[in-house]
C-alpha cells in the first residue's frame, strides 16, 4: 500500500522547470531512493514532498490525503519528517537542545523521554555528546544528530537528502547502517543519495531523474545491473 504517491508533479523556479511532470509512489515498508546526477531535480522533489518549496502542478499524496499545499510545520504531525542536505543542525545549540527541538510536534513527556533513549540506543556518540554544541561534531556526527533529530517526531516517513555527502568512508557505511536499521524497525524510507551504489543497495525500488524527468525506474537490484545506470552512476 502507497504511503507517498506524487503525481504529474511540476516546479518551477521563477520561469525554469525544475520538475517536469514526475509520478513515483512510495509504498508502506520500503526504502525508495532517488538517484541522478547533480541538478537532477532530486533536492527539489523532496522539498516539494515535505512542503519547503510550492508545486505549480500536479499533487502529493500521503496516507490518502491529498498534502499538496499544506505547509511543512504541520506535515510533521502528520508524521513526515525531513533529514535536510547539510544537515542544517543548530550549531550553538547543544545536541539534547537539538534533539529535544525535533520533538517540539509531541505533547506526550514520557513517550518523547522513550523515544529519546531509543535514540540514545542507536546513537551513542550522541549521548555521550548530550552536552556539547551541535557545532563542535564532526561531519558524521552531525549527520547522526540530524537523523535522530527526525526521529524524535516519530515519523511514518522519514525523507532523507545526500545523507552521506562529505563523509569518510567509515562513516557513509554507518550511516548506511542505520538507514537500513530505521528501515528494519518499521519507518518508510525516501532517499536522495549521490552515492547510487550504496542507495541501491539497500533500497528496494528506484527511480532514476535526468533534468527534472524519471527516465528509469524499478526493483533497486535490477537497476544496479542495468547496464546504462552502470555507465552512467555506478562506474569508480
Amino acid at each position: 500500500m502507497a504511503i507517498l504517491e506524487v503525481k504529474d508533479l511540476e516546479v518551477y523556479y521563477g520561469v525554469i522547470q525544475a520538475i517536469k511532470g514526475i509520478s513515483f509512489e512510495v509504498n508502506q515498508g520500503e526504502i525508495i531512493a532517488l538517484i541522478g546526477a547533480n541538478g537532477a531535480g532530486k533536492t527539489t522533489t523532496l522539498q516539494t514532498v515535505t512542503g519547503l518549496i510550492p508545486a505549480k502542478a500536479g499533487k502529493i499524496i500521503y496516507e490518502g490525503r491529498d498534502i499538496t499545499k499544506i505547509p511543512s510545520h504541520k506535515l510533521v504531525s502528520m508524521g513526515i519528517a525531513h533529514v535536510p542536505e547539510g544537515r542544517r543542525v543548530f550549531a550553538q545549540l547543544s545536541v539534547l537542545q537539538n534533539l529535544r527541538l525535533g520533538a517540539y510536534t509531541r505533547k506526550d513527556k514520557k513517550e518523547v523521554e522513550e523515544t529519546l533513549l531509543s535514540i540514545y540506543r542507536r546513537f551513542p556518540r550522541l549521548e555521550e555528546r548530550k552536552n556539547q554544541l551541535a557545532g563542535t561534531l564532526s561531519g558524521g556526527e552531525q549527520q547522526m544528530l540530524a537523523m535522530g533529530r527526525a526521529l524524535m517526531s516519530h515519523p511514518k516517513l522519514i525523507v532523507m537528502d545526500e545523507p552521506s555527502m562529505g563523509l569518510s568512508p567509515i562513516y557513509v557505511n554507518e550511516i548506511f547502517d542505520i538507514i537500513k536499521e530505521i528501515n528494519d524497525s518499521g519507518t518508510t524510507v525516501l532517499l536522495v543519495e549521490q552515492n547510487a551504489k550504496k542507495a541501491l543497495a539497500i533500497a528496494h525500488k528506484a527511480y532514476v531523474l535526468e533534468t527534472g524527468t524519471i527516465v528509469l525506474s524499478g526493483d533497486a537490484a535490477k537497476l544496479m545491473n542495468d547496464d546504462s545506470v552502470k555507465k552512467a552512476y555506478l562506474s569508480e
